[in-house]
């Protein structure tokens, strides 16, 4: 699994809908999710460290989790069929672990809420995000520099 954290919100320019881009810890592959408007504005609240007057449905559930001493230990986007996204909460209590199905959106807003980390399967990683081709083509430069700079003494050995 690859650890994500939330990069961005954004409109699709195709069908103008909002979209949650999420980036891998090393900045290099992407993973758009098309999110609604609700769950956009929740997640965008939890950025920016602003809260309701009134708990809002992600609130309440961090309330509830936090009642009942459970825990959100991560989220994970572990599969996508016909276009859609499946996720889970994975949650400790009383020493088990349980895992609840849930929308990515929601998951998400969660577990900003909850400081807890989130992940994608390597399957989704490798088929649905995209590589930020910019980070790609500074490695490959730092690598031709490199490669540039090494002399024959460099490959005997000590």
């Amino acid at each position: 699994m690859r650890q994500m954290k939330v990069d961005k919100l954004g409109i699709d320019l195709l069908t103008h809908d909002p979209v949650v881009i999420l980036k891998d810890m090393d900045g290099k592959h992407y993973l758009p999710i098309l999110i609604g408007p609700f769950e956009a504005t929740a997640i965008a609240m939890a950025l920016e460290g602003q809260s309701a007057p009134r708990p809002l449905t992600h609130d309440l559930m961090k309330s509830v989790m936090d009642g009942v001493e459970a825990k959100l230990t991560k989220i994970v986007i572990h599969d996508m069929r016909d276009s859609t996204f499946y996720a889970k909460l994975v949650i400790e209590t009383n020493g088990e672990t349980k895992e609840i199905d849930a929308r990515p959106s929601d998951c998400i807003a969660v577990a900003l809420r909850c400081d807890a980390p989130i992940f994608v399967t390597d399957k989704i990683a490798l088929e649905e995000a995209v590589v930020d081709k910019k980070s790609e083509e500074e490695d490959m430069a730092r690598f031709k520099k490199y490669i540039e700079t090494l002399k024959p003494s460099d490959f005997r050995g000590s």
